[in-house]
């Protein structure tokens, strides 16, 4: 095997590892997700998943950033052409509700497993996932004062109140999914949202 298909082989390994960890830490926590774990899993002996890592705090870190990409692709990407406004951030909330709703990973919501499993604890991985759980609000908040900017919600807007109530409501829809199989719950998180941001256009209708 030539060096670059050796180099092309590895990484293909390695995202296979994190893959699949990924989708075990949606269920059992980045806390379950083990070496021995996943080389059972993928038919690999510990040395090799190891050798790809390092640690398995590097592991835990590694499927972090891939839950970080997956939900960046699923929902401010989906809806990066909507234009600036109301608009744009209505369609993020459908974004994030259908993105909750299609239950592409089979614990739900990573971070929100995540956020309870580490909100108690230092370390670095508790500070990659606080650290993107800042930045999405962040984001929020941008789109909401642009909103505001535009007319489109009132000037007396809190933009962090607003924000607090939006992640409540995906909150509540993770929870309604995943403890007791609502399937009524993304049409009531998309009535919530609706009526919390006065959108003219239903969620789910653009």
């Amino acid at each position: 095997m030539s060096p670059r298909n050796s180099v092309l082989e590895a990484r293909r390994t390695r995202q296979r590892i994190v893959e699949r960890g990924l989708t075990l830490a949606s269920v059992e926590g980045l806390e379950g997700l083990t070496i021995g774990r996943l080389a059972t899993e993928l038919g690999m002996s510990k040395a090799g998943v190891l050798g790809h890592f390092g640690t398995k705090e590097r592991l835990q870190l590694a499927v972090v950033d891939a839950a970080a990409e997956m939900f960046a692709r699923e929902v401010p990407q989906r809806v990066r052409h909507v234009p600036a406004g109301l608009a744009h951030l209505t369609a993020l909330c459908e974004a994030w509700i259908s993105y909750l709703e299609r239950a592409l990973l089979p614990g739900g919501c990573f971070f929100t497993a995540v956020a309870t499993e580490f909100d108690g604890r230092g370390g670095p991985v508790r500070d990659a996932v606080a650290g993107l759980d800042a930045l999405w609000r962040r984001d929020l908040s941008i789109h909401i004062r642009r909103a505001v900017v535009a007319g489109d919600l009132p000037a007396g807007t809190d933009p962090d109140q607003l924000v607090y109530e939006l992640f409540g409501i995906m909150l509540a829809l993770n929870h309604a999914l995943q403890l007791h199989r609502d399937d009524r719950a993304p049409e009531r998180a998309r009535r919530a949202v609706r009526q919390r941001l006065g959108s003219p256009v239903p969620l789910g209708e653009r």
